[in-house]
């Protein structure tokens, strides 16, 4: 198979996220954070499993950054758990808190890798949502005040700095479809929650800014969205579906404007009372990267027997709804896998938001059946066909014009797969959650290969050069 080739200067990466690897809930003056209430209410986790192990990670974190450092990764991208730098999610810090993540940033940089840090990856305080959580206001000044927090212990070690994580699972899994966090199907709050959210990224990219902290971006989750038929009605569909996956983010950050179709998707939930004048000001500060995770396509149609009663109407309930997409594999999450789908979505952001600064992959990967064989080894061969042919698919992006300088596979671990507990697994290295033991797969050998050889050629062009 063909193998990748990108630019010189390439930054490549792997990435994780607190809740899903650190464990150490209850050491270190950690407080509870939304999703360990979640997980301990009945129905929500598959087996009802929580994250309170996890990977270890909190205990682990140098043999962690050993598996990095053998990977020969530039970046690592992780997150801050909120709860660990401040229990309650405001007030004095959590100085054993802020110890442990001192600790992780200077065992990366020992290990020559950068270290990429976003500041919120869904673990909310709970206190935070015992009052309200992000469907109010203060919320977003908590945030700002938690991030000049972190920025003024490790900006002096950590030159790039995200600081959501994909708010669209926050707002509308979690607040609207109920399958995250804190696990409600609203209307309108949970329209005040997306709102909210991007008022929290633009006021932490000025504090970031304020304490020189260094590049500063967002991870969106863009969906490519295709119409089940050609009809007039399924391409409609198309496009409300575009303003609640894509438009709601991009459009106040990239453009200065709420979608002009929201409207027509929510109807009355998009009453506004949350937003207050000067607040696109705020979210539209400029940025120095933006982040984009990217897994799988969506097909959509018209549903309009999907209109519910407008009393429990949900910011989800917009009259489409998912068909499968037929003929092509899918991974144990059920997600079609279609590289080419990466390329067009990438070209479609780039030419609907001309002014987007330059584009970092910050999750892309596979979770598969993944079975040791006598040896233990995993021998991981739809994993190393996926990431090879979504990274041939970014090169046919770049190729197109598209400004992308980075990509990071999702995960390096296995790791806590939210609501599906750890029956899902992504990672380039097998966690045994038994005995904690570390596995590196065959995906990780691949990963690790390309790396050299992509070095490797860029340096052979360079001598060629000169």
């Amino acid at each position: 198979m063909e193998e990748p080739t990108l630019p010189a200067g390439f930054l490549f990466g792997t990435a994780t996220a607190a809740y899903q690897v650190e464990g150490g809930v209850r050491e270190g003056g950690r407080g509870p954070s939304i999703w360990d209430t979640y997980c301990r209410t009945p129905g929500r986790v598959a087996r009802g499993e929580t994250g309170d192990v996890a990977c270890d990670h909190y205990h682990r974190y140098g043999e962690d950054v050993a598996l990095l450092a053998d990977l020969g990764v530039d970046l690592y991208r992780f997150s801050v758990a909120w709860p660990r730098v401040q229990p309650t999610g405001k007030g004095r810090p959590n100085p054993e808190g802020l110890a442990f993540y001192d600790r992780l940033v200077d065992t990366v940089l020992a290990a020559g890798i950068e270290p990429v840090l976003t500041l919120y990856h869904w673990d909310l305080p709970q206190a935070l949502e015992d009052v309200g959580g992000w469907r109010v206001r203060d919320t977003a000044h908590r945030f700002a005040e938690y991030s000049r927090v972190v920025a003024d212990r490790l900006g002096d070690r950590v030159g790039r700095w995200i600081t959501l994580n994909e708010p669209f699972c926050t707002s509308f899994v979690g607040h609207a479809v109920g399958r995250h966090a804190p696990g409600t199907r609203e209307g309108t709050p949970a329209l005040a929650a997306a709102h909210h959210l991007l008022l929290a990224h633009g006021m932490a990219t000025g504090e970031l800014r304020a304490a020189d902290a260094g590049e500063v971006g967002i991870t969106l989750n863009p969906d490519h969205l295709l119409p089940a038929t050609d009809s007039e009605a399924d391409r409609a569909a198309v496009e409300r579906a575009r303003t609640l996956h894509n438009r709601v983010w991009f459009d106040p950050l990239f453009t200065g404007a709420y979608p002009d179709n929201e409207d027509e998707v929510w109807g009355e939930l998009a009453d506004g009372s949350y937003r207050v004048e000067g607040d696109l000001e705020i979210i539209g500060r400029p940025l120095d990267f933006l982040g984009i995770n990217y897994y799988r396509p969506l097909v959509v149609r018209d549903a309009p027997h999907r209109e519910p009663d407008p009393a429990r109407r949900t910011a989800v309930d917009i009259r489409t709804e998912q068909v499968p997409f037929a003929g092509v594999r899918h991974t144990t999450m059920g997600w079609p896998v279609v590289p080419d789908t990466f390329t067009d979505l990438l070209v479609d952001l780039d030419r609907r938001y001309p002014d987007l600064p330059p584009i970092l992959i910050t999750e892309n990967g596979s979770a598969e059946d993944d079975r040791p064989d006598e040896s233990g080894r995993v021998h991981d061969t739809d994993r190393i066909a996926y990431l090879r042919d979504h990274l041939n698919a970014l090169s046919r992006a770049i190729d197109a014009g598209v400004d992308v300088r980075g990509y990071f596979v999702w995960s390096l671990l296995d790791n806590f797969e939210w609501a599906f507990g750890y029956d899902r697994r992504f990672g380039l290295v097998r966690v045994d959650y038994e005995l904690l033991e570390r596995h590196p797969k065959d995906s990780y050998h691949w990963y690790r290969d390309f790396l050299a050889s992509h070095r490797a050629r860029r340096v052979d062009e360079l001598a060629d050069r000169g």
